[in-house]
């Protein structure tokens, strides 16, 4: 198992494993608005080390994989902030609200969409 699987395997079990117990303190009765909201923010913690093993992966990469990631990164920021900006203007006329958790699998699917595109064009 290379380096960037464990750490990263480790980091989302983690992450897994905070939002559930979040998850289940926040069906507690009586608990204060300050504490609900620090078990609420909790699984944000491991994502942190989420952060780690995803610099760390890019550290260990070589110059033309720097690029093609360099690439897919900046088609997904692009193509993520249009379809987020569009999006918010269709709200405008009565489409539904949507969470911001709908932010984050759209720019992964962005990336990897910008991978396809990057890596095809250094073969």
């Amino acid at each position: 198992m290379s380096p960037y699987l464990r750490e990263f395997g480790l980091a989302m079990g983690c992450y897994m494993l905070v939002l559930l117990i979040s998850l289940l303190m926040l069906t507690v009765d009586g608990l204060g608005a300050a504490t609900r909201i620090a078990i609420s923010v909790a699984p944000v913690l491991p994502c942190l080390l989420v952060c780690w093993a995803v610099v760390r992966q890019l550290r260990r990469m070589d110059e033309l994989q720097l690029r093609i990631q360099f690439e897919a990164l900046g088609f997904a920021f692009a193509a993520s902030a249009l379809l987020t900006f569009s999006y918010g203007f269709l709200e405008n006329v009565g489409l539904p609200k949507l969470s911001l958790f709908v932010v984050w699998p759209l720019m992964a699917a962005m990336w990897m969409l910008g991978l396809l595109i990057a890596s095809r064009r250094y073969r």
